[in-house]
């Protein structure tokens, strides 16, 4: 067993009780994970205040001065000490409310301290809480450092008094006797290039900096090393596949020839052509595709999928759709199914409504090959639903669906794993794209199709409504459709500020009493929803009430107006798929974002990005930015991401040298035989095989 496997409970001063309550609060439970707890941030302990300079914004400080008069005040609860502590330029007030008794034996009057701690004004006078207090003696006369601040929780605070200092003195003691036991894990070609720390080095100045320069240089040292080894397993992952999975070659392709010169109305845009040349390629390689298309709303990833299958369709193979509601597979059923008519193509739909008489029908079509396409939701991953030959599979905002989910689909065919497509709507920022799809190939369409016109996007203040109301009636009396979307459904107790629902929806019927109205949410059934849904698209009526249940999903050309109440309330990515849902026909489309006067500054930023830009990368970048990976796609959940000190909003930079570093590598020296990769090899096989993040000290 290796030296950092070793059980926290053996180190000194933590034992049974203490390594218990670690492992539950804070998932320590061996060496490795502790020297791996690095601190979230730092004290500075390396400037001395003058008394006369204290004032209210400061962060912590320390002075130094003589302890001049202490008393205890009050009785019981109220009880408290308070003292002075002198310096030149004038007189700091200490108070205590806790731990008094201790304090009476410990603090001495005219002794000469180092007071550290939160300065505040009190009736115009500087004071300190619960300062820490260290006396200054001949060998301790106040070195100046960073002091680490580590993550803990209030249970071990409170109960157990293992606060951020008792973490600090546990790492400490462990980095005294583990350092010699710290193997370099980079090779010595990647510390010189990139002007590397030592791995050892690193671990003792990331805990204990001698100086904010030693501090980046450490951290610029874990976090390219822990990206470095995020690309390389995504990169040989990639590598192995494509050498061990074959995939069947679709080279014939005289429908599509067919569709191009006979049935196409549009000219498709430079990057559909790339795309599609890009998955041609792949089709012909005679490896396994797995390919990310990145699309933007309405930049026409659906006929690109289509194409895709007039491949398949073409060399003998079936290819199969699944988007993550029926909404969705029915709109792209709809759009598809004429085409597929013109072609002599048998196009199916599966979903959770499809009745059983139906099911049959297509079931047996799939099992004897003469349907050669299917679009569907989850129901296509039933183990009914059987292919003859399925060489395609392609998934729609493919994050609404899980790994398990995704591996069903693959497992079709038994005999040759189907190529896959996964496609996306939401913009995912380059970073981000780098480390969750690493091991795809990426393939991204940046241009909208010809004759579309960007959407204008304005911020309007709840007191302009009469104003957007009137510009609502100006827009319906050109024959055009708009959309108003709230955040709740029904009043809620804790968001009494917010406009909700029911309430909006009553607003807009006395607003606009010569209008047709639809109302769409999340609590009605499915047939209600898709009855409003069908008034709408039918034009039957003006105005669509709605919650976010037509973020995803809704293609209604002559729909020009997107108003979205309480924007404040929605996250970047989600504003812009609202958007998104317009701006569909020739026609110009607007969006409005109303909201109340008090903004918060985060909402400012994001308010403001909408109205400046369209870009749906750019708006990803901003919004990675404001929420951070975990939020943004689920990926702390995801096990893909297990992170220990990198950052995908702040290290763009580092990720892509890493990337870059790695790619090289592994160019070179695909099986890491090289002497010089010796340290990167060792450490890889010091690994379990279940490792997540390969940088872990194993």
């Amino acid at each position: 067993m290796s030296f950092f496997n070793t059980k926290i409970e053996y180190l000194r001063g933590v034992g049974v009780q203490r390594a218990q309550l670690l492992q539950k609060e804070l998932g320590i439970f061996t060496y490795g994970d502790l020297i791996q707890r690095y601190p979230f941030r730092y004290l500075d302990r390396t400037q001395f205040y003058n008394v006369v300079d204290l004032h209210d914004d400061l962060p912590y400080v320390q002075v130094k001065g003589i302890l001049r008069g202490r008393e205890v005040i009050g009785e019981g609860p109220k009880q408290r000490m308070v003292a002075k502590i002198a310096d030149a330029s004038g007189e700091l007030e200490l108070v205590w409310f806790k731990g008094v008794k201790f304090l009476e034996k410990i603090v001495k009057n005219h002794q000469e301290y180092i007071v550290f701690g939160k300065p505040s004004l009190f009736n115009g006078k500087p004071q300190m809480a619960h300062p820490e207090l260290e006396e200054v003696t001949e060998t301790k006369a106040g070195q100046s450092y960073l002091q680490p601040v580590y993550n803990t929780t209030e249970k071990l605070k409170n109960y157990h008094r293992i606060d951020s200092k008792a973490i600090m003195r546990m790492v400490a003691d462990l980095l005294r006797i583990a350092l010699p036991q710290v193997h370099e894990t980079l090779s010595p070609e990647l510390i010189r290039q990139y002007g590397l720390m030592s791995k050892a080095e690193a671990l003792q100045q990331i805990h204990f900096p001698q100086s904010t320069d030693l501090l980046q240089a450490a951290r610029f040292r874990l976090k390219f090393e822990e990206l470095f080894y995020v690309q390389l397993k995504l990169l040989r992952q990639k590598d192995q596949r494509k050498a061990t999975l074959a995939g069947q070659i679709f080279k014939e392709v005289p429908t599509l020839v067919d569709f191009y010169k006979n049935h196409l109305a549009f000219d498709l845009t430079g990057a559909q052509k790339r795309v599609i040349h890009d998955i041609y390629k792949d089709f012909c390689s005679g490896k396994q595709m797995n390919r990310l298309l990145q699309g933007d709303v309405g930049s026409g990833k659906t006929i690109v999928a289509f194409i895709s299958m007039l491949m398949a369709a073409d060399n003998g193979a079936q290819s199969c759709l699944m988007a993550p509601t029926e909404i969705l597979a029915d709109q792209h059923y709809v759009g598809l199914k004429a085409y597929a008519d013109l072609l002599g193509i048998n196009l199916g739909k599966l979903t959770g409504s499809s009745r059983t008489s139906e099911r049959r029908e297509l079931h047996e079509q799939l099992r004897n090959g003469t349907m050669h396409m299917l679009v569907g939701t989850h129901a296509l991953l039933e183990d009914v639903v059987q292919f003859r030959n399925l060489g395609l599979t392609i998934m729609d905002e493919q994050h609404r669906f899980g790994v398990a989910q995704r591996s069903k689909l693959w497992q079709k065919n038994p005999h040759v794993i189907p190529h896959v497509l996964v496609m996306t709507a939401t913009p995912i920022p380059r970073t981000l794209a780098m480390t969750l799809y690493g091991d795809l190939d990426v393939s991204v369409i940046d241009e909208l199709p010809a004759g579309r016109k960007p959407i204008v996007t304005v911020h309007r203040y709840d007191s302009n409504r009469l104003k957007v109301f009137q510009f609502l009636r100006d827009q319906i009396l050109l024959g055009r459709q708009v959309y108003i979307v709230y955040p709740l459904i029904e009043e809620s107790e804790s968001m009494t500020e917010y406009k909700d629902l029911m309430d909006g929806y009553e607003s807009v019927q006395r607003a606009f009493p010569e209008c047709q109205i639809s109302i769409v949410h999340g609590r009605m059934k499915a047939e209600e929803k898709d009855y409003e849904m069908q008034r709408f698209v039918r034009r039957e009526t003006q105005i669509m009430v709605a919650t976010t249940v037509i973020e995803v999903g809704v293609n209604v050309p002559n729909a020009s107006v997107m108003v979205i109440e309480s924007a404040e309330r929605f996250g970047l990515s989600q504003l812009h798929q609202l958007r998104g849902r317009v701006g569909r026909g020739a026609e110009q489309s607007y969006c409005i974002l109303m909201t109340g006067f008090k903004l918060s500054k985060d909402s400012r930023t994001r308010l403001e990005t909408m109205v400046r830009t369209n870009n749906g990368f750019e708006i990803a970048d901003i919004d990675l930015k404001l929420r951070g990976p975990g939020d943004l796609m689920g990926t702390q959940q995801s096990g893909v991401l297990d992170l220990l000190i990198a950052d995908l909003a702040k290290d763009g930079r580092i990720l892509t040298e890493s990337r870059a570093a790695a790619q090289q590598l592994l160019s070179e020296d695909v099986t890491l035989s090289k002497p010089e990769n010796q340290n990167i090899r060792r450490h890889i096989e010091s690994l379990p095989a279940t490792a997540v993040n390969w940088s872990r000290i194993s």
